[in-house]
């Protein structure tokens, strides 16, 4: 471990932090803008512009554009809900259907329990 032994290095503080280190007295505050943006704004901005690159690149190999996108959602979207509406159609049909039987069946036995009653 020849640089645990380096005469210009200093030695660390208490807390195991070397002096030069930036960590050490007051905490730096991020501006609003940073803290946004989740970095500082050329970083964003590169970060960005590779996954903008990357995603485009892979969407030419798929011959897809963003309208084309756009409209697969909707498309699906409404797909969903008419598939969605149709089911409470249906259901609605058995609820009435089961109903025109169960509810005089109903009525009647109540009534024959009703007359036992009294």
């Amino acid at each position: 471990m020849i640089g645990d032994h380096d005469t210009r290095r200093r030695a660390p503080l208490e807390s195991g932090a070397y002096p030069a280190d930036p960590r050490i007295g007051a905490p730096r505050r991020r501006s609003g803008l940073n803290r946004f943006l989740g970095g500082s704004p050329a970083a964003v901005f590169v970060k960005l512009l590779f996954l903008s690159v990357l995603v485009g690149a892979v969407m030419a190999m798929f011959g897809l554009t963003p309208g084309l996108l756009f409209w697969q959602l909707y498309d699906l979207t409404r797909s969903l809900i008419d598939l969605g509406l149709d089911t409470f159609h249906d259901f609605g049909r058995w609820i009435l259907a089961g109903a025109a039987v169960v509810v005089p069946i109903w009525f009647i036995a109540r009534l024959l329990t009703v007359s036992r009653e009294r």
